[in-house]
Order: C-alpha cells, then structure tokens, then sequence
C-alpha cells in the first residue's frame, strides 16, 4: 500500500504554540467518530450544549416564530359616525348589517377618516391598532406572516451552504447577531412597509441560523444522542410557545413585548460565544489538528481522563454512486415517495402553523388559546415515539392515523352549535378540536422528520430530506391568508384544513414501512429492494402448504434478506 499523505494523520511533530502538542504524535490514530467515546458523547458539557442550543435557543425561536399571532391581533374596536350606528366590529361569525356598512364605508374612507372615526378599546396593542389595519387592509397582517416564512424559506437555503463552506459556529453567530439586529428594528418600526421588510429579514435569519445551531449541536453530540437532541428542540419550541403567550400577558405593549423577547435572544447569543466550532465539520475538512483540539476542549469540560489519540481521515475508499435532486424524479420509485412526502411535509406545515397563528379566532382569552397551543404539543412528542415504535403501528399506520385524526378535528367544527351548547357540545367545542388538531399535527410533523430520512437512501437522503422541507416552508407562506376566506364562508378554513389532513392521511398509505428495516445506502439498494418484495409477495400467493413451506426454508436464511420480511403488511410504489 502506497504511503499515506501528510495532511490525512494529526500524528505529526508539535507546533509551536499547541497545548495539546506534547503527547500528540503518541496515542493511536482513529477516525473522528471512534473519538467520541473517549471524549465523551453525551457529558456534562454536551448536555450544556443540549440545554444552550436545545432549550434556550428554542425559546426564542418559537417566540420569533409565533410573534405575530399577537403582535398581529387585532383589538376590539368601535366607531363613531353618525350615519352608521356605533358598533362592535371583532370576533363574531355572523356579520350584522352595521358591521357590513362599516365595511363599505373602510373602501372608500381615507386612512385620517379612518382614523378619526375608528377607537380601538382593548387592553393591549398591536400592529393592527398601531396602523389601523382593519377592513380591506387586514390583508396586511396575513402579508407580514407570510414574509416571514418567506425569509425562513430563503434562510434555509442559503445557510445551509454557508456552514458547509466556513463553518458551522461561525455562520451560526454571524446569522444570530443579524437575527437580533433585524428583530430590534422590526420592534421600532415607524411604518408597515418597514415593519414588513424587518420581518422577511428576521425570518431569513432566524430560519437559517437555527437550521445551523441544530446541526452544530449534533455534530458535537455522539451519534446515538441525536434523536434525543432533535426531541429536546422540537419540546422546547413548544414550551417556547408558551411562554410568549405568558410574556404577551403581561407586557400589553408589542413594542415592549419585541425587546423583551430581543434581550432573551441576546442573552442566548452572549453565552453562544464560548461554543466549540463542530470537530465533524472540521475533520470533514481535513482540519485534523484543530478538530482534535476541539475534542480535546470536550474532553476537558467533560471531565475526563487525559487520553492521547490523534485524528487520521479514513483510507482511500471506491467513490460511492453520487446522488442529486434529479434523481428524487428520475427513478419512478422515488418519483412516488417524493411527491407523497412532498404534499405531507406541506399539510403538516400548513395545517400546523394555521392552527398556531389563528388561535385569536376561538373566542375566549387569546393568551390562553395560545399558551395552550404550545403545551398540547407536549405530550405528543413521547406519544408518537411510542407508537412508531411498535409493529402494530410503526411509522406508516402513526402517521396516517395522526394525519386523518388532524384532518377530522377540523372537519367536525363545522357540524357545532352556533349557539352556546350545553351537555356534551359544552366540551367539544371549536377549542377542544382545535387543541385537538394541534396535538396530532404535531405528532405527524415530529414523524415526517424520521420517517423521511428511513425513506430515502444515503446517497440522496439530505436531497430528499432538503426538497420536503423547502415544501413544507410553502405551506408556512400560503397559510396566512387561508383564515381570509371566512369573508366568503365562515367554515371554509375548517374545509381547508381537514380536507388536506384527510387526503395526505390517505397518500401515507401508499408508502412503504420502515420500521425494522436497515437503511438503504444507494439507489441501486432500493431498485433490489423493490425486486426482492416483488418475489416474496409472488410466495406468498401461493397455497398455504407451498407458502408455508417457503417461510420454513427462509427462516434459516432471514439474514440473507437484507431489506424487507415476508411477513411485512406494506406496499411500496412502483
């Protein structure tokens, strides 16, 4: 074998300068991942990490996120003219003739006329009450939402490849401080359009810097600890969202209510400072020493033992099929799954954040409605790991089971009472369906993210995982503008909603089971996969003492069908 090339070992002579230099060149050379167990994989300084970058740092993005579900709200308002009687104009699913000669009149009133005329008599103030946004320019509070998941889209894209190129910690940082900047001018702002403009500039560096700081959190974690990282994301967002709704209550002011959330965020930011650069991305990079420097600092935080190893790049390896975006549509296997998880990556998102963003639409106490929209979510994380996990449910029945039962929650308030309903209407209510909803969408979100990354193989599986998402961000732009159609037909959102939960149910179906099944690693895996279940669904038609017979002789050699068993109630897409 040929001489291995100098930049590919970390086993070198000291540099000047280098801490770590002394005993550097005499501890065995391994790859980064058979360091982590000596490191550490999952420490007292990982576990800081899991609560800086895991807990805190989702507190504040879910408040970004879910700002303008108060911000955005619109206060009880009355107005004063003398041809049209004063009224109440807030909240109500039937339109009373006062309200649709006020409305008539917002089209042709000019913004001093309307402003002159219209008294806001709520306890706190938004944006809504800031510019008048009533009547035919409400629109605008739709438009601000949609902005923002508009620069969560872009942020998404873009920082993904930045971290790629210089570094996860140093695109993370730089993307906070923006996010910070940018939110504090959205809190001063002067007029809509620059209110708008902030918020695109807001979500692009909240989406993307977030993206960033969850990959960075995992490449410092042992791989076995990476589910568990996402799951402590995905509850604090939650939390998170709670915890505005309780900050929206007692700060009444969306000004102040903007630089509070901002100082949390700094605050986040300040103690993100003195975080390690990923050593995957650096040994990624053939950056061995300062990669082995960083394992050193989480060893050391850790509080482990002093080992000495140095860092060496695998050997020279056959190159692996690659993979691009083309072939998601190039193969007609992974055409169909792709199209189905497309959509369903877009219902969870669409449905999710209308059911968050609208909850000032339920009647009651909008802080209530919403403290609770992020707290329902809790339970359903544990939930759903649980059900995929068994072989009477696993991945395919959950999520089409937590899909339907979304799409049904929303289906069913359309067939309540107007009128206050006692007995058992007095419970089921267009609040209970809706916690409802939130419960189960947000189970089928939390199963999207494992069921798509099993469905894909290696070679194409960030491709895959990358495409769905940038859908699902589609359906994040589209939705605030769904609870508009209520100006046509007070139930048509509720149609909306339940209808699309209901069909992506039912697409779910179509696609393969994955649980107990190892990961596919190149296209070519999944066409022998797809053969392989073709023949074994061939046997099993046969007659019972045949079929039988067969499951006898291919019980001994089990490991040799490496993908799918003939036992397995699934279909794939062919």
């Amino acid at each position: 074998t040929s001489e291995p090339r100098r930049r590919r070992s970390s086993c070198r002579a000291p540099l000047p300068g280098e801490r770590d230099a002394p005993g550097a060149a005499a501890g065995p050379a391994m790859e980064v991942e058979e360091a982590f167990p000596l490191v550490g994989q999952m420490g007292p300084f990982q576990v800081w990490l899991c609560v800086l970058l895991g807990a805190l740092l989702q507190l504040y993005v879910a408040s970004e996120v879910v700002l303008i579900a108060l911000v955005g709200a619109t206060p009880p308002y009355h107005w004063d003219l003398g041809r049209i009687s004063a009224n109440r104009s807030h909240g109500n699913q039937s339109v009373s003739e006062e309200e649709r000669a006020f409305g008539k009149w917002l089209q042709t009133a000019n913004s001093s006329e309307v402003r002159k005329h219209v008294h806001f008599s709520g306890s706190f103030t938004s944006i809504a009450s800031e510019w008048f946004l009533i009547g035919n320019t409400s629109y605008k509070i739709s438009a601000t939402s949609s902005f923002f998941f508009t620069g969560v889209f872009v942020g998404v894209i873009s920082f993904g490849h930045l971290s790629d190129r210089f570094g996860r910690k140093k695109v993370y940082l730089i993307g906070f401080g923006f996010d910070i900047l940018f939110a504090i001018a959205n809190g001063f702002s002067l007029s809509y359009e620059f209110f708008a403009v902030s918020r695109f500039l807001v979500g692009a560096m909240n989406g993307g810097m977030s993206l960033v700081a969850f990959v960075l959190l995992n490449e410092c974690l042992g791989s076995a600890y990476w589910a568990l990282a996402g799951s402590i994301g995905s509850l604090f967002f939650a939390v998170g969202i709670a915890q505005f709704a309780l900050l929206g209550y007692l700060i009444r002011s969306w000004r102040m209510l903007e630089a509070v959330v901002n100082v949390e965020g700094s605050v986040v930011f300040l103690l993100s400072l003195f975080i390690p650069e990923s050593p995957r991305w650096l040994y990624s990079k053939g950056r061995l020493i300062e990669a082995k420097n960083c394992l050193f600092l989480i060893a050391k935080r850790n509080r482990k033992p002093k080992r000495t190893f140095c860092l060496q790049l695998p050997p020279e390896r056959t190159r692996k099929e690659a993979g691009s975006i083309l072939d998601l549509f190039r193969y007609r296997i992974l055409l169909g799954r792709t199209l189905v998880m497309m959509f369903i990556w877009f219902v969870c998102s669409f449905v999710y954040y209308g059911l968050t963003l609208n909850v000032g639409d339920l009647g009651g106490s909008i802080y209530a409605n919403l403290a609770m929209s992020g707290l329902i979510e809790i339970p359903a994380y544990p939930l759903c790991i649980y059900l995929i996990n068994k072989k009477w449910f696993g991945r395919k029945r959950t999520l089409a089971m937590f899909l339907s039962l979304g799409g049904l929650a929303s289906l069913l308030v359309i067939f309540l009472p107007e009128k206050k309903a006692t007995g058992m209407f007095a419970f089921i209510n267009s609040w209970s369906l809706s916690l409802l909803g939130k419960l189960t969408i947000s189970s089928a979100f939390n199963i999207v993210y494992i069921y798509t990354s099993e469905l894909y193989p290696t070679v194409i599986r960030n491709v895959g995982m990358g495409a769905c998402s940038m859908f699902s961000r589609v359906g994040g732009i589209i939705v605030p503008f769904v609870p508009s159609l209520k100006s046509v037909q007070w139930y048509l959102p509720s149609v909306v909603f339940g209808v699309m939960g209901l069909l992506s149910g039912l697409l779910s179906l179509l696609l393969p089971e994955t649980l107990n099944s190892p990961l596919l690693e190149t296209v070519s895996d999944l066409q022998m996969c797809s053969y392989r279940r073709l023949g074994n669904e061939a046997v099993a038609l046969q007659t019972p003492e045949r079929s039988q017979s067969y499951r006898d002789s291919s019980a001994g050699s089990e490991s040799e069908d490496e993908f799918y068993n003939v036992d397995e109630e699934t279909q794939m897409i062919t």
